[in-house]
């Protein structure tokens, strides 16, 4: 006679119903994730084919819900397992989502950051309605993200907290069109610089004035291709030429802004091992920039002491472009 075993019949699990996760107005999607119901569509859309679940047993979560997930985060800087008390989610599931969509959204940094071509005659023209400089094509500036509380020789910076530096540059309407966020705080913004990409294809393709500058604090060194302040205005034209600078440059400062605004999750510290740091930050960039491309609403409640006015020690370089600066007082500002 067979022997006949029962087999345990798997229970299906079960998801708490939560409206955080449901249908909402634009206005509450803004508030809660800092996109509205178009704006998350476009970004399911886009993530759909990286972050879908190659199974459907046991009810995987759906692309669109890991997408609010790792919203939720981004937007608020809450802990996993609140994010998951609130969505009805274990901390687990929050985790995954939130790594998936973050790396996806990683590996569309080039459709969506990238630095202008075509475009530079348009952006320099833009810049030159603010104040008057001519030639821009973009403003670089460093900011510091809270990081974990290790290798204190290497993350701590010149305010005395862990951090990433990171270095990015926006164009006239504060859409970021480089970001470099691997680098330890306690680096130097002139070190970022130097050691970057950007730097090297600067000086690979900006060869004479027409070909654009960038403008920069007083953090980073003179070079032909970057403009800073001076050190003293001695002149009628320097003082032209700083207060123009100023003006112009204060765009990144505000994209910094926006962005800081937008997720405040680069407000706290990220309880997370500084490589994912970096990506959170990246991500963070590439969603400010679809956010500019949708024209999505912009956030309230800004505390204005978030900016990071960089670092005031100005730099010296043999490389220097002090003469073009010079060029630039004499026949622009003069």
């Amino acid at each position: 006679m067979a022997a006949f075993m029962l087999v345990p019949i798997r229970r299906e699990r079960q998801f708490r119903y939560t409206s955080h996760l449901h249908e909402m107005t634009d206005s509450e999607m803004i508030r809660r994730y800092r996109f509205s119901n178009e704006g998350v569509n476009y970004i399911v859309n886009l993530l759909e084919n990286d972050i879908k679940r190659s199974t459907k047993r046991n009810h995987a979560i759906s692309p669109r819900t890991q997408v609010l997930l790792a919203l939720r985060f981004f937007a608020s800087g809450s802990m996993y397992e609140v994010i998951g008390d609130t969505c009805g989610f274990s901390k687990s599931t929050v985790s995954r989502a939130f790594d998936s969509v973050t790396d996806a959204l990683v590996s569309h940094i080039h459709e969506f950051v990238s630095w202008p071509h075509e475009e530079k005659k348009k952006i320099s023209s833009h810049f030159y309605d603010i104040a008057g400089f001519p030639n821009v094509i973009g403003c670089i500036d460093g900011t510091h993200v809270r990081a974990p509380k290790t290798d204190e020789a290497s993350f701590v910076n010149r305010k005395g907290y862990h951090s990433i530096s990171v270095q990015a540059v926006s164009d006239n309407e504060g859409k970021f069109t480089s970001v470099n966020a691997s680098w330890p705080g306690s680096c130097h913004d002139s070190h970022v610089f130097r050691t970057s990409g950007l730097c090297q294809r600067l000086e690979k393709e900006n060869k004479s004035f027409s070909d654009g500058v960038l403008l920069g604090d007083s953090g980073y060194p003179c070079r032909p291709f970057l403009m800073t302040p001076f050190l003293a205005t001695d002149t009628v034209g320097k003082m032209r030429y700083q207060e123009s600078h100023t003006k112009t440059r204060v765009t990144i400062e505000r994209a910094f802004g926006q962005l800081k605004r937008r997720f405040h999750v680069l407000h706290s510290e990220m309880r997370l091992a500084p490589a994912k740091v970096c990506r959170v930050v990246t991500a963070c960039v590439i969603l400010h920039n679809i956010a500019h491309f949708l024209h999505e609403s912009d956030v309230e409640e800004f505390e204005e002491n978030d900016l990071d006015v960089g670092n005031e020690r100005c730099l010296n370089d043999r490389r220097d472009g002090a003469a073009v600066r010079e060029f630039f007082v004499q026949q622009y500002f003069a």
